[in-house]
């Protein structure tokens, strides 16, 4: 293979790393009914008149299984950051002593967790679309090299049938069994 193809599937092979690793991120800020600090990741508080990621204005720990807490470092943001959790879309409602925000994870009900599938099915669903649409565009691009005579059509199909292989190792941690491609 030419250093093009081997350039091509590399990246490729590292794209498709990072959609992993995105969804991972999208699974952990789902509220599972167990407090994890990735819950409050997506949260920014208005610090000074510019938003700030929570994680960079406190230390957010799970000392028990249903409870959070966010320790600020600097004391006068405890107000906006309390602010700012209300307003997201953790649905958490924070207890301070003004010194320690509490947050206390309440049980899943039915309807909580058969709206927590549908979640976690849309943020699987994204991954899978990413995955197939990085497939897509390196056999594309291998289609081209073969449209302009760099690449030979016995090339192209090995190519291919690597690709596949390529996204099979990666796709299968977050795709259903029978859903590879």
């Amino acid at each position: 293979m030419s250093e093009l193809i081997d350039l091509l599937l590399a990246d490729a092979r590292e794209r498709m790393s990072k959609s992993v690793e995105s969804t991972r991120q999208g699974f952990g800020t789902v509220r599972t009914g167990r407090a994890s600090p990735a819950l409050l990741d997506r949260i920014n508080v208005d610090y000074y008149g510019t938003q700030t990621p929570l994680k960079q204005l406190a230390t957010i720990s799970a000392p028990e299984a249903r409870l959070l807490t966010v320790q600020a470092y600097d004391k006068s943001s405890i107000k906006s950051i309390e602010k700012a959790i209300l307003e997201s879309d953790v649905g958490l409602t924070p207890n301070s002593d003004g010194a320690l925000i509490r947050l206390a994870i309440p049980e899943l009900t039915e309807e909580s967790r058969k709206n927590l599938v549908k979640v976690v099915h849309t943020i699987a669903e994204e991954g899978r679309v990413a995955i197939r649409n990085i497939r897509r565009d390196c056999m594309h691009e291998l289609r081209e090299l073969k449209g302009s005579g760099d690449v030979g059509s016995d090339d192209v199909i090995t190519l291919i049938r690597f690709s596949q292989i390529l996204s099979g190792p990666v796709a299968p941690t977050f795709l259903g069994e029978n859903d590879l491609f």
